[in-house]
């Protein structure tokens, strides 16, 4: 059996990922998750933005590519790449808090390895960005890549927000709850409207790496 990978594909994972972490974030819907709802529909999705990282690692293209000064890494490989491992380093993080119950385990466990991931998600959308920069689109909201890179920027930022709120305090709370609720919770919106953009969006056309979209 053969399985094609293809934009639809890649969009709908990251669609639903995002949601399942708004869900978990949600004001007034994660309290009536409680922790373990919220932690299970976190680790869920967090599944999905993996799947879907790989799906558009694969439609990114070759790793590198022939210049004139000799072999050169792609942007857009790059990119995809950073951004997967960043999805694997939320798999450990989201699945570690559901098992977690010392202040070790889940500031080894849970807080740094979201951390990272977050720093994965902050790089993969700069690269995204300079490369519309590159390409000279600085300004063109119209464009569905434009507004997809911009929207995961604004997403990995809300989710390193979220990150340093999450901190892990020595007497095992966390450093400001409302500020990592909040910081998920805008950052699944912006990454669920990065990816929504390319669903009715011809399959020919492969999206801009970056985080989430």
């Amino acid at each position: 059996m053969l399985i094609h990978p293809t934009l639809r594909m890649q969009s709908w994972g990251f669609v639903i990922g995002a949601l399942l972490f708004a869900l978990g974030s949600a004001p007034v819907i994660s309290t009536q998750l409680g922790t373990v709802g919220a932690n299970t529909s976190f680790f869920v999705g967090s599944w999905f933005f993996t799947a879907a990282a790989f799906v558009q690692l694969m439609l990114s293209g070759a790793a590198t590519a022939t210049d004139s000064g000799g072999t050169a890494i792609r942007g857009e490989w790059l990119a995809s790449f950073i951004q997967f491992i960043g999805t694997l380093l939320f798999n450990v993080s989201t699945g570690a808090a559901l098992y977690a119950h010392t202040v070790k385990g889940e500031m080894h466990l849970v807080w740094n390895p979201n951390v990272e991931g977050s720093l994965c998600f902050l790089v993969s959308s700069a690269l995204a960005v300079l490369i519309l920069w590159r390409c000279g689109q600085r300004w063109e909201p119209r464009s569905k890549e434009w507004q997809s890179g911009w929207l995961n920027m604004l997403g990995s930022i809300a989710f390193g927000v979220s990150a340093a709120g999450a901190f892990v305090l020595d007497d095992g709370n966390t450093l400001d709850p409302n500020v990592a609720n909040v910081g998920t919770f805008v950052g699944a919106l912006c990454f669920l409207a990065a990816s929504a953009v390319f669903l009715g969006k011809s399959e020919e056309i492969v999206s801009m790496p970056s985080s989430a979209g």
